[in-house]
């Protein structure tokens, strides 16, 4: 059973460390702000599903240290403290391409001559209506603070 002052203390450190309030955490996992109030009051117990939206969300919090405070946080900073040693295992690697086609981001796209030919002939902003053209059907603004609103022409 989660003791849940200590819960809340390891809930407190999460924030300490990634520098934010309740609010903003809350809003990062998708949980309600008053639900997280709540468990920071200790009225209410975290539920699992609570438990792994934190973890899906900051993959560095281990599941047995935010439940029970056995591990360590962060994950990557972990520091082993059994009295057997470790034995090392290297990590097997997949062959590689001596020559790898690395793109120049995901959204690039080969346009052919002909067509940058024709898309130079436009002004920045200018609205092209040629007939050959699909019809777009929405248009979706991603925002830095993960929101997104839909936009869909009539």
């Amino acid at each position: 059973m989660v003791n849940t002052d200590d819960f809340i203390k390891r809930l407190e450190m999460i924030l300490d460390y990634y520098g934010i309030n309740a609010s903003a955490f809350a809003d990062k996992i998708g949980v309600q702000r008053s639900s997280l109030s709540h468990l920071l009051s200790g009225r209410n117990k975290p539920s699992l599903d609570f438990i792994l939206k934190i973890m899906d969300v900051y993959p560095d919090v281990d599941l047995y240290w935010i439940l029970n405070g056995k591990g360590t946080f962060p994950k990557n900073n972990a520091i082993t403290t059994d009295s057997e040693p470790k034995i090392a295992t290297a990590p097997i690697l997949a062959p590689t391409n001596p020559n790898p086609v690395i793109p120049e981001d995901l959204f690039s796209v080969n346009i052919t001559e002909e067509k940058k030919a024709t898309s130079m002939q436009h002004s920045p902003g200018e609205i092209i209506n040629n007939n050959h053209e699909k019809d777009i059907e929405k248009i979706v603004f991603f925002y830095k603070d993960g929101t997104f609103k839909t936009f869909k022409p009539n």
